[in-house]
C-alpha cells in the first residue's frame, strides 16, 4: 500500500505562528516535537502522517489518528514510522517505509506499508 501528501510549508509556518507549541502538539508527540528544528521540519512530518494514513485507506480519523503514527531517526539520522499496536493488528501491517523531500517551499512524503494478508489483490480481466 502507499500514500504521498504534499504540504506547502508556509502553511505550516502560519499554523504554528498562530498556535505556537499547541499546533505541534495536535499532531505531534513530545519525542517527534524535539525533532522539529523548522517550520519546514514539521511540514514534512505532517506529510508523512498524512501519507501513511493514505496507505492504510482510512485518512487520519478514528481507525488512525496524528498520535497512532509516530516518527522517529535510525542511528543514521533517516525518519523512521513507528505505529500502534492497534493500528499494526487492525491493518496487518508487516513493514513500513517512508521518505521525505522538502523543494521549493514544499514538503512531499510517500509511505509504503506492506501487510501480512493484502487486501487489494490485483485483479484479473
Amino acid at each position: 500500500m502507499i500514500g504521498i501528501d504534499l504540504i506547502k510549508c508556509s502553511r505550516m509556518e502560519r499554523f504554528i505562528e498562530k498556535f505556537g507549541t499547541k499546533a505541534l502538539q495536535r499532531f505531534l508527540c513530545e519525542t517527534e516535537i524535539e525533532l522539529v528544528k523548522s517550520p519546514t521540519t514539521a511540514a514534512g512530518f505532517w506529510a508523512v502522517k498524512e501519507a501513511c494514513s493514505k496507505a492504510l485507506g482510512c485518512g487520519i480519523g478514528l481507525e488512525c489518528s496524528f498520535h497512532d503514527i509516530r516518527i522517529y531517526k535510525d542511528a543514521k539520522g533517516a525518519p523512521k514510522i513507528a505505529l500502534k499496536r492497534r493500528v499494526i493488528e487492525a491493518f496487518s501491517i508487516e513493514e513500513a517505509a517512508l521518505s521525505i523531500t522538502h523543494d521549493d517551499g514544499y514538503a512531499i512524503a510517500v509511505v509504503t506499508l506492506r501487510q501480512s494478508t493484502p487486501t487489494d489483490k490485483v485483479k484479473q480481466f
